[in-house]
């Protein structure tokens, strides 16, 4: 096997052989691919997306068990055998529930991205993670991994936003980052047409519906932040495009990697200082 040749480097973007001195890849005309910022780590991408997806659901399981651990409920059968297993809503608060009493009261705005990784419940966690895993394949598959994460992220901030704006007090759940993914989906399947497009609309068309019916029926469902998050999607979805009609390009890795560093840093705060101001507190 050949040597590449002194001073070649892989494109960023195309992963092509190109000289790390040109200007413009010839391939897929990116301007400056040898620079050092377009070939962090970050950068080169999320590649392999089936552990992106398993970081996002472990870090939501995490965050959910270290939720029990900070204020522990007592068993009691006798009332609910689930009890134990829901978060106490002090531990919610201070890892980083959102709404009008932690963003108007407290200032804290960073809330409306930790909130997309706490969870009221075991079945509440249970559900949201299955619908994550098989939307964030489908997502993986028609707009790429980079493009997924800034839909999950971005499309839960907007939502948790929405609801804000409408006055919900507290709220949780990864539910508005996995609607902006539905949003995306049939945003998708509506442009695309066609058998296949039409299928991937009416499927995810079901679950928006469903969404919908249930949110109305059963009491405490943040409605606001389902359809924020939804809509949130149909326009990420639009803005950003799909692999169809635009290949992931350098500004969706850049994007991509700012969301990620900007989650870490909000739920490493967020467990920080929550798990400080439970041991100063007791």
């Amino acid at each position: 096997m050949a040597k590449p040749k002194r001073g070649a480097a892989l494109c960023p973007n195309c992963k092509r052989l190109i000289s790390s001195e040109a200007s413009h890849c010839p391939y897929c005309g990116v301007s400056h691919p040898g620079s050092w910022w377009k070939n962090t780590r970050l950068t080169q991408g999320f590649r392999d997306t089936d552990q992106l997806l398993k970081a996002i659901i472990y870090t939501n399981i995490g965050i959910y068990v270290l939720s029990i651990l900070l204020y522990p409920r007592g068993l009691d059968l006798s009332i609910n055998p689930l009890a134990m297993l829901s978060p106490d809503n002090r531990s919610l608060l201070l890892l980083g529930a959102t709404g009008t009493y932690p963003i108007a009261h407290l200032d804290r705005w960073w809330t409306l991205l930790s909130a997309n990784y706490l969870h009221g419940g075991i079945l509440h966690i249970l559900f949201n993670m299955f619908a994550l895993r098989y939307l964030g394949y489908l997502v993986i598959e028609e707009y790429g991994a980079y493009r997924m994460f800034i839909l999950y992220t971005l499309g839960g901030i907007i939502g948790f936003l929405i609801s804000y704006l409408a006055g919900v007090p507290l709220t949780i759940g990864a539910s508005a980052g996995i609607c902006s993914l539905i949003g995306a989906v049939l945003y998708f399947g509506k442009s695309r047409g066609g058998a296949y497009g039409q299928i991937i609309f009416r499927q995810i068309g079901g679950w928006a519906i469903g969404i919908f019916i249930f949110g109305l029926l059963v009491p405490g469902i943040n409605n606001w932040g389902h359809g924020g998050g939804m809509l949130a999607g149909v326009a990420l979805g639009f803005l950003l495009g799909y692999q169809e009609r635009r290949k992931e390009n350098l500004s969706h890795k850049l994007l991509a990697s700012a969301c990620m560093i900007v989650t870490v840093v909000v739920l490493g705060w967020a467990v920080g200082s929550g798990v400080y101001l439970r041991i100063v507190g007791s």
